[in-house]
């Protein structure tokens, strides 16, 4: 089996991944777009058949709840924020999709915008504008980890519209999408880089 490199972003991503991933190596990030840009440069020299980076984002549309996946298509980088326009296209989004499905999860496939800091209220409109489903910190930069080896990206939702984090009720929302992150690191134990 090709082993995968698993990346996920922030500690409490890393270990819920590491929950259900039966022994793998999950290598924490950190969060935004500096850290992951470091981190990929580390990334970049591991061994690995491929890079998968499973964690958490932020749902763009009134449907999007707590504990649904979001399966890239693509990841690109917000270029009203000053960042280069950078798309990278998840080449393992067909064999993630395949895999997720019916475990249970709420799971969608679209493209996943790439910010600079948290995205609430009307930022979240924007982005949405822009063509985006959801949006994350650092899956864009660390996607250049990946150089000639395929990439995914699969994120739950931890907050939307409808279910921002400051709300009465978003402790249940978290709750709902850490056990789902931890579904989504399970669900891929016998996923093999090459697959």
């Amino acid at each position: 089996m090709n082993e995968l490199l698993l990346a996920a972003p922030m500690r409490l991503e890393a270990l819920l991944v590491s929950s259900g991933s039966r022994g793998r190596i999950v290598r924490r990030t950190g969060m935004g777009p500096a850290r992951a840009r470091r981190a990929a440069r580390e990334l970049s020299r591991q061994q690995g058949g491929a890079l998968l980076v499973l964690g958490f984002c932020g749902g763009l549309d009134e449907s999007s709840v707590p504990g649904e996946v979001i399966v890239a298509e693509e990841v690109y980088a917000a270029v009203d924020e000053g960042h280069p326009e950078q798309r990278v296209r998840c080449a393992m989004r067909d064999e993630l999709v395949l895999r997720l499905t019916g475990q249970g999860m709420k799971v969608r496939s679209g493209p996943i915008v790439c910010v600079s800091k948290l995205a609430l209220g009307e930022r979240r409109a924007e982005l949405l504008a822009g063509g985006a489903i959801a949006v994350d910190m650092e899956s864009v930069w660390l996607a250049d980890a990946a150089a000639e080896r395929p990439f995914g990206v699969a994120r739950v939702v931890l907050d939307s519209p409808s279910h921002e984090l400051l709300r009465v009720g978003a402790v249940a929302g978290a709750l709902r999408a850490a056990w789902a992150l931890r579904r989504v690191s399970a669900a891929l134990n016998d996923l093999a880089a090459g697959d």
